[in-house]
């Protein structure tokens, strides 16, 4: 490739780019469930402009191309909420996703004084799953989306280490 991925915070210049790779990343969720109106699939781009705006929001560059996003926010408890993180498929299974996890985390504790994590992801996401059990999440519960897929909720504390030795 010759350039290195850079992570940094979005801009609303990044609206466009955000929105395609959502929704060639979450093909694969879609197809997983059966289910192509989850959420990510049927985002707008002025929700994404209002994700930018609103919350701390962290892309992977490749050069000019968003390869990489991550959405983090904080609830009225202080809990740090992590969403739609997403990597183009050509760059999967290199640690991006984790490099991503990781600026969300690091901003939500700095910024928004996050002492807990949240994030949710499909039941059926084993790929997912793993990701987040690695980087120290365990499950808490279970929901359905309002998209009716059923997901597995996952926490830790911000003061867990980044990742642990076995997942």
């Amino acid at each position: 490739m010759g350039m290195s991925v850079i992570i940094s915070a979005a801009t609303a210049e990044d609206a466009e780019q955000i929105l395609k790779l959502q929704y060639l990343c979450f093909q694969s969720e879609a197809e997983l469930y059966g289910n192509y109106r989850i959420d990510p699939l049927v985002q707008t781009l002025e929700s994404v402009r209002g994700q930018l705006t609103a919350h701390l929001v962290f892309v992977a560059r490749l050069g000019d191309e968003v390869v990489g996003a991550v959405c983090g926010s904080t609830d009225v408890d202080g809990t740090g909420e992590i969403a739609r993180l997403c990597v183009h498929p050509r760059l999967q299974r290199h640690g991006l996703g984790a490099r991503l996890l990781k600026a969300a985390e690091s901003a939500l504790a700095d910024e928004r004084s996050a002492t807990r994590f949240r994030l949710h992801t499909g039941h059926r996401s084993e790929v997912n799953l793993r990701l987040y059990r690695r980087a120290g999440y365990a499950p808490v519960g279970n929901t359905t989306g309002q998209d009716g897929v059923r997901l597995v909720q996952l926490e830790k504390d911000a003061a867990a280490p980044a990742y642990v030795a076995s997942a």
